[in-house]
């Protein structure tokens, strides 16, 4: 790559990383093209360069995160490893994911995954990747006799989902715990939670 390609590249990411922070900050709604200006210390018209809108941003920085999710889950999926296992290993991923880049996972929560407005429903189909892979997790488990199969497989993956979602939820709006050993507690008990339940075990 070229230095000029490269200097272009560190533009591009550099705007990208000022704009987790304006949006995290400032709410997507409320975020200027001139915040995000601001604060990467570049000109306004830059960002017009690499990026036509603030929706071309947030699509950016929602995709790149989510493919990594959902290629994570499908990699997880083909594991020789049991069902529970599994859900473990996606729930830590989504946790540590918070933990170390905690202004994109709010932006991504909070502006897309749980937006009704027409960004959050143009990227159903990638959502729903996810939530069908996690379901594949659990209709694996069922038919290998690891986990009960009364329960609908989807049903599973939309609770295990939304268990883990509400817990980074709980994080961003400071209702729960964060310090270092909370984070791992976290992802044990939201696979607990979903795999085990509440439930006293029958004698």
């Amino acid at each position: 790559m070229s230095s000029r390609a490269d200097a272009a590249a560190e533009k591009r990411l550099k705007i990208l990383e000022a704009s987790i922070h304006v949006f995290a900050r400032q709410g997507f709604a409320a975020g200027r093209i001139s915040d995000i200006a601001d604060q990467a210390g570049v000109a306004h018209g830059l960002v017009y360069h690499y990026f036509d809108s603030k929706e071309a941003i947030l699509d950016e920085l929602f995709s790149e995160r989510w493919e990594l999710l959902v290629t994570m889950i499908a990699q997880t999926a083909d594991e020789d490893i049991p069902a529970r296992d599994k859900l473990a290993l996606v729930a830590q991923f989504i946790v540590d994911s918070y933990h170390y880049g905690p202004d994109l996972m709010k932006v991504i929560i909070v502006e897309v995954t749980r937006a009704v407005n027409t960004f959050g429903k143009t990227h159903l189909e990638e959502i729903r990747e996810a939530y069908d892979l996690i379901a594949e997790i659990v209709r694996r488990g069922q038919k290998a006799g690891e986990l009960r199969d009364e329960i609908a497989a989807d049903y599973a993956a939309l609770a295990f989902y939304g268990a883990t979602e509400q817990v980074l939820t709980g994080w961003i709006f400071d209702l729960m715990p964060s310090q270092e050993e909370d984070f791992d507690r976290a992802a044990a008990f939201i696979v607990e939670t979903v795999c085990g339940g509440l439930g006293m075990p029958a004698h």
